[in-house]
């Protein structure tokens, strides 16, 4: 396990790197829906995902060219895929069957977990499809992968690179209601330890993908046949 000791202040690249990585979607997501109004068709969600995915890509610019570090730095190893995708696997597992618990305990507490109802705009399920990619590759990117580790570095805290990131990432889903932050920070709280346990995104990039994927499209298509 990789130690960190306290470090100087951030440079400015890394403070941008921070801001971007902790508030920049849910900031841009509030400013689109002003723009655009709540969901209410294909192309519009596409839009919004493919912007949300270019934040990842800035970020990932700012690492190589304004911080001079490899995108090892935030956990992003290539030589390793398939043990990757193995971890990603279990991490998919252990996210479905603590979602299930979710479910079922805040169900019996009285607790709606979700927002919408059945007047709410459903999209596409391949459009469903891309918002699960978009949330697997950029939030595991922001939340985990660049947070815990320039916060860790410029801390020395392993507490605090795991909790900010994880109170901000929990809190920015907070229009699921009260079920919704309970749920996001036990999930998000999985994949920070699963994160701290193996510094490896493309893991948590494909647990979270997988996770999402299989409850938001793999259960309506069974549902539908």
């Amino acid at each position: 396990m990789q130690q960190h000791a306290a470090g100087p202040w951030p440079s400015r690249a890394t403070t941008i790197g921070l801001l971007l990585a902790l508030f920049g979607g849910p900031a841009f997501v509030a400013v689109f829906r002003i723009v655009t109004g709540e969901s209410h068709s294909n192309l519009q969600l596409i839009v919004r995902e493919l912007c949300l995915l270019l934040l990842a890509v800035v970020l990932l610019w700012l690492i190589r060219t304004r911080e001079h570090l490899p995108l090892t730095s935030v956990g992003l190893h290539t030589d390793r895929i398939g043990r990757s995708l193995v971890r990603g696997v279990v991490l998919t597992v252990v996210a479905l069957a603590a979602t299930v618990g979710l479910y079922l305990s805040l169900k019996q507490a009285g607790i709606r977990l979700g927002e919408g109802g059945s007047e709410a705009f459903h999209p596409s399920l391949w459009v469903v499809t891309l918002v699960m990619l978009r949330a697997g590759v950029a939030e595991e990117l922001f939340y985990r992968g660049y947070a815990i580790e320039r916060l860790q570095a410029l801390s020395g805290s392993r507490r605090v690179a795991a909790i900010v990131p994880l109170v901000v990432f929990a809190a920015a889903h907070y229009r699921q209601g009260v079920g919704g932050i309970i749920a996001t920070f036990v999930l998000g709280a999985i994949f920070t330890m699963a994160y701290l346990r193996w510094r490896d995104l493309i893991a948590n990039m494909s647990g979270h993908f997988l996770g999402d994927f299989v409850l938001n499209v793999g259960v309506p298509l069974m549902g539908a046949g």
